[in-house]
């Protein structure tokens, strides 16, 4: 399938038009970015191990009943996937304490949760994403109840599948962001991307970070656990 015209160009993805009109191609990039792009890099071939990677956990949620948008991997940078109008709103799923909810409540990170977090932010980079709740996302028109009620719904489902799948690889799910669109007839679908851009993910044997954070926090060797979450998650 060939790529037409540019849309959308944002830190980690750009999406293009197909001859199809129901149908856009992703394409991973390169570059990395954190604190609201206030810093920026590259990261060697994160594209290609992103794209390997989200492809397999969309096909896992697949599996286990949970709608998303993707279609195809017909190259290592590019994702067909249905085209989706993007709620403006990020959820956050948290099962250890990490990240800004650490800094926010002043916990240690590494404290397991009783339960999984859920919160909502709205996508705005020029207000910095804030955290909303459900009255914010349903007065100013970023969604319906029913909306919101799907999308928790789904996250928290989205969650057992991801926690279990990771588990069995000696990764520890910590928290991961989604985002979620409607296709054309209708459907609320889970969109964008998963893997370790969105994703906090520890050796559960080290406690060793295999993710973004080594990017966001200087700790080296941000290729390798890009490398290895591939090698433990598509291989």
């Amino acid at each position: 399938m060939e790529r037409k015209e540019l849309l959308y160009e944002g830190k980690a993805k750009q999406v293009w038009s197909t001859a199809d009109p129901d149908l856009v191609i992703q394409y991973f990039k390169d570059d990395a970015t954190a604190f609201n792009a206030q810093k920026r890099g590259t990261i060697a071939s994160k594209g290609v191990l992103n794209n390997a990677i989200s492809e397999r956990l969309f096909l896992l949620l697949a599996d286990a009943g949970v709608r998303t948008h993707f279609v195809a991997r017909p190259s290592e940078r590019e994702m067909v996937v249905r085209k989706l109008a993007i709620f403006p709103i990020e959820v956050v799923v948290r099962n250890v304490v990490a990240g800004s909810l650490a800094q926010r409540l002043g916990r240690d990170e590494g404290e397991k949760l009783p339960a999984p977090v859920v919160e909502l932010y709205y996508k705005n980079d020029a207000l910095g994403d804030p955290m909303i709740n459900d009255s914010h996302a349903i007065v100013f028109g970023l969604a319906t109840r029913a909306d919101l009620d799907t999308i928790v719904s789904t996250s928290l489902r989205v969650n057992e599948s991801l926690k279990a799948f990771f588990a069995a690889r000696n990764l520890m799910l910590v928290d991961f962001k989604l985002e979620y669109g409607r296709a054309a007839d209708g459907a609320i679908l889970l969109g964008d991307e998963i893997c370790p851009d969105t994703c906090r993910l520890w050796d559960v044997s080290t406690g060793e970070r295999l993710d973004k954070d080594r990017f966001r926090r200087d700790l080296g060797r941000v290729e390798e656990a890009y490398q290895e979450v591939y090698r433990r998650v598509v291989r």
